[in-house]
């Protein structure tokens, strides 16, 4: 495995995002019932937005997950919590596998999107707001390090609901790095270290 990071084409990635988003496994991403021109508009308008962006993660040049990190300030979350400088927020979604699921994959994942994240130095810390129902993804934010707070209700992402009863949790530079072992904390903590341990 071998992830990179490249900005989301709302154009050209449409129709593969679309594949995703559109699957019952991505209930909980609110697009069930999307159009792949929806899903453009979508993406469009995060590309413009100033303070929200959508990335594509790749795994060995091949589109793996998406990832969108936004300013909570500009969020929803500004009316349910304090908003701390250095706090950024995060959605994932890996993309359905390809053949047999890769036991730990999804925790690769999530770790690389992390060290992504905490690459910029003003990042002091991550949140997240996952549906309190999606039990699978808050076992994996627990895995790299987040806490959950309490449950908050925000609007609602699923056009069929009212709201969004979400488990707001955070994570810590810290955090994520107390949860990773000796190497792989070195090379999120310092991108010069390689992980045969000698600094570049």
């Amino acid at each position: 495995m071998s992830f990179t990071f490249r900005p989301v084409d709302p154009a050209a990635d449409a129709p593969l995002l679309h594949s995703w988003v559109s699957q019952p496994y991505a209930r909980f991403w609110g697009m069930l019932s999307s159009t792949v021109q929806d899903v453009e508009d979508e993406y469009a308008g995060i590309a413009a937005s100033g303070h929200h962006q959508a990335f594509l993660g790749l795994d060995d040049g091949e589109p793996a997950f998406l990832m969108e990190r936004y300013q909570p300030r500009e969020s929803p979350l500004a009316a349910v919590y304090e908003v701390q400088p250095g706090d950024i927020g995060m959605h994932l979604l890996v993309a359905p596998p390809a053949g047999e699921p890769q036991p730990g994959y999804t925790t690769a994942v999530m770790q690389s999107v992390m060290a992504q994240l905490f690459e910029d130095p003003q990042t002091e810390r991550v949140v997240v707001e996952p549906d309190a129902r999606n039990h699978k993804i808050h076992v994996l934010n627990e895995r790299v390090g987040f806490r959950p707070e309490r449950v908050v209700t925000l609007p609602a992402v699923d056009p069929s609901e009212k709201h969004k009863e979400a488990l707001l949790s955070f994570c810590t530079r810290a955090d994520f790095l107390a949860t990773l072992t000796p190497v792989l904390a070195a090379a999120a903590a310092d991108p010069a270290y390689d992980t045969a341990g000698e600094s570049r």
